[in-house]
């Protein structure tokens, strides 16, 4: 993410509270938010909050007589930035600037009759910049074009008091990512152009002369260029010094900083297939480890994003991303579930079936299920007939 300009705004940005490490020290990797992507547990966390917010259903709602009722989605909320880019793709890209750089930004390409956005190009976050003054911003720079604030659609997260651009998670994070990558990096070139002597090829028997090592190393070199035998004698031994310590290096790597970064991005680490020490998951409990995914971690941004889309149309309309489909269950514990609510008269057969896609029973379902297990409208007990007794009246 460019920086964002700043012109009589009350506050740094989120990049300009990070000290700036001193220009002497070599070897440390300059974190951007492209950078960052190289740290895989950082597009792990962008890439599992993405595809969890964009596969959500997204439905309009409103309120009649106090019952949610759903209604028609306007075309911005299908297809909003035209007919190649659907909601799921939209949702995912916005979703991860958002949870990168706390900001996202779209130009309104068309605004439909009541003057609500019709169609949102989503631009890249380093193409913005932004001035502004009294904590509001005034115009919006993308590319070389300057527009009002009217022309673009800005969601934020990870706000504060005064300050009308969110904070970014990358800058803040600056240290442990910048760390990490430049251990990456020490570990590649260790590995290929080595920090260390490759191998030792040491003269058991007598000290040798410079001239001789040079000859030797020389003479060695020459016959393993191509792959070839080196013959030597009972006083030479070849030890391997590089590979060793550049796989320590490399697991090092592999592990450093993850948890921080997990914390920074609101990414539970076992999640993302990290190695999280002391805690065990099993499939007993997945059902309750998807739930705490969604109350503790993705609730609040899929509240905000949902107060942002309900922006789209005409009050007292709103949208409802539907996170069931985060919470879906094994089959023999979801049957347990809508059985109890069967059971309950929480829930209708015939809704029951709806929730499984299939359609309402058949009169020769009906008829099915009466062979079965017996009539499903048994017919009322009839008194026994009157004893008559041989020759008499009843």
């Amino acid at each position: 993410m460019s920086l964002f300009r700043r012109r009589s705004l009350p506050g740094p940005t989120a990049e300009q509270l990070i000290p700036r490490r001193p220009d002497a020290v070599r070897g440390t990797a300059r974190v951007t938010n492209e950078t960052a992507l190289r740290h895989s547990a950082v597009w792990a966390c962008l890439r599992l909050r993405a595809n969890m917010i964009s596969t959500m259903p997204v439905d309009l709602y409103r309120k009649v007589d106090g019952i949610q009722v759903e209604v028609t989605k306007p075309p911005v909320l299908v297809t909003p930035g035209g007919d190649k880019v659907d909601m799921q793709e939209w949702l995912y890209s916005s979703q991860f600037d958002l949870d990168r750089a706390g900001n996202c930004f779209g130009l309104i390409t068309a605004k439909d009759g009541l003057g609500f956005p019709a169609r949102i190009d989503l631009v890249p976050l380093g193409e913005v910049t932004v001035k502004g003054s009294g904590g509001e911003i005034t115009t919006y720079r993308i590319g070389s074009t300057e527009y009002e604030p009217a022309q673009v659609w800005h969601e934020r997260q990870y706000t504060v008091a005064g300050f009308p651009l969110g904070l970014s998670p990358v800058a803040y994070a600056a240290w442990s990512i910048a760390e990490y990558l430049s251990i990456q990096d020490f570990a590649l070139d260790w590995f290929g152009t080595g920090g260390m002597p490759a191998a030792m090829l040491k003269n058991t028997a007598k000290a040798i002369s410079p001239q001789q090592a040079a000859e030797v190393k020389s003479r060695f070199k020459a016959a393993t260029a191509n792959r070839d035998l080196f013959v030597a004698g009972a006083d030479w031994e070849y030890r391997m010094i590089q590979a060793e310590q550049a796989g320590s290096a490399w697991v090092d790597a592999k592990q450093f900083g993850i948890a921080d970064v997990a914390r920074f991005f609101d990414c539970p680490g076992d999640l993302i297939d990290a190695a999280v020490g002391g805690t065990s998951l099993t499939y007993a409990n997945i059902s309750q480890r998807n739930l705490q995914f969604l109350i503790m971690n993705l609730g609040p941004a899929v509240v905000r994003r949902e107060a942002a889309l309900s922006r789209l149309s005409s009050r007292p309309r709103f949208v409802k991303l539907n996170t069931n489909a985060l919470l879906r269950m094994d089959p023999a514990t979801r049957s347990q579930t809508i059985r109890t609510q069967i059971e309950a008269r929480i829930l209708a057969p015939s809704e029951a079936r709806a929730l499984e896609d299939r359609p309402p029973f058949t009169e020769s379902q009906y008829a099915e299920f009466d062979r079965l297990f017996g009539s499903r409208n048994p017919p009322p007990t009839q008194a026994p007939a009157p004893t008559v007794p041989p020759g008499g009246t009843p």
